[in-house]
């Protein structure tokens, strides 16, 4: 805590001033956590300072919020353009990241609990810069670290705002931003040392070396190239669901359609969202149950048995087949190509068609899904 609090003051996060009247002080709290390593065990535990932000006021503490995230598909063809080119493929973790943002209005907060200043006991702290768990810290980060970019020399992409391109005529570099999780990768080592001590100089960057651990899905380079996998993730859901002792089955989908119109019985809406939600998100790396989860989300509004009974066989379907994973072969062409399916009337309650895509970068998959079409068959 002590550690936390040192680095906010040197900083300069914060200054403490006599509370203004009729002005909206937003509370603060110490937030607790352990981070753990790829493999589960722990790596260090963490203490962070955070405000209240759910007593903030609209268009007087904050305004702007959205903050941008990485699309899968952008992901998927970083990794696959580094891979088949041999570029090396780094992971930097900035320290303390939503410290570095600038704050654009005045927020007042509470003096950190258990550390109130005994000469200032009336004082307030007016925030110079963001912190976490304020409404505007991600954009207020996303701001500065952008603006750092672009005085490098990057440009933003138009497909993906995470994005970032620095191009001359001799070397090619790339640069995906998720929060404070940065993939990096260059076409030569001299240009990404280059860029990292670039950084470091403004940001205290973590450098940890190859990509292997990234938004849950673990890096793994073996001969040949690359492979992505969720089996910590897979294994994580199976027991968020209690389903780590079911039994394994070999197809997400039953070959006979068990929804019905007369099943009336609902199920939690709350945990049906959790983990459904939680299946989209291993469709990052597991192509084969994009079309099922695809079906179970049509029913997040009011599930019934029928549904969980749906999302238990994709389960039990992860359960047997955890172990799958997506490959990136070294030296593939950058030819794109790509299919496209639908089934005829294949929902039996709206009797709609369901298309299903995948678009490849030579032999590597870049991006995939199914989605039902809006007009009846």
């Amino acid at each position: 805590m002590q550690e936390e609090l040192d680095a906010l003051k040197k900083n300069n996060t914060w200054e403490l001033v006599l509370c203004p009247p009729r002005a909206n002080i937003v509370g603060s709290k110490w937030v607790f956590k352990t981070k753990l390593k790829q493999d589960g065990s722990i790596e260090r535990f963490k203490a962070r300072l955070a405000t209240k932000g759910f007593s903030q006021v609209p268009g007087l503490d904050f305004d702007e919020t959205f903050n941008p995230v990485l699309k899968p598909t952008i992901l998927h063809l970083v990794i696959a353009l580094a891979t088949t080119q041999s570029w090396p493929l780094r992971q930097l973790d900035v320290k303390n990241a939503f410290l570095h943002g600038m704050l654009k209005e005045t927020v007042y907060m509470t003096q950190p609990p258990g550390f109130v200043d005994p000469q200032y006991l009336e004082c307030v702290c007016c925030l110079h810069r963001s912190i976490y768990e304020l409404k505007q810290a991600p954009r207020a980060w996303f701001d500065r670290f952008t603006l750092h970019l672009l005085r490098m020399g990057f440009y933003c992409s138009q497909a993906d705002s995470s994005l970032f391109v620095l191009q001359n005529s001799q070397a090619t570099t790339i640069l995906l931003l998720y929060v404070d999780d940065t993939v990096l990768t260059a076409s030569t080592d001299e240009l990404l040392q280059q860029i990292i001590s670039n950084l470091s100089e403004e940001f205290a960057l973590k450098d940890l070396r190859p990509l292997h651990y990234f938004l849950g899905i673990e890096v793994t380079k073996f001969s040949g190239g690359i492979i992505l996998s969720q089996n910590k993730y897979a294994h994580d859901l199976l027991n968020q669901a209690s389903m780590m002792e079911a039994a394994p089955i070999s197809t997400p989908l039953a070959i006979k359609d068990t929804i019905t119109l007369r099943d009336t019985e609902l199920v939690d809406a709350t945990s049906y969202r959790s983990i459904v939600g939680a299946l989209q998100y291993l469709t990052v790396t597991r192509i084969d149950i994009c079309h099922a989860v695809n079906r179970v989300c049509q029913f997040m509004q009011a599930p019934t048995v029928s549904h969980l009974c749906l999302v238990k066989r994709i389960l039990r379907y992860v359960k047997g087949t955890s172990q799958y994973v997506i490959r990136y072969p070294e030296h593939s062409p950058l030819s794109l190509t790509g299919f496209c399916d639908a089934d005829w009337a294949g929902c039996p309650l709206t009797h709609r068609s369901t298309t299903r895509f995948c678009m490849f970068l030579g032999a590597n998959c870049v991006s995939w899904g199914s989605k039902k079409q809006p007009t009846m068959a």
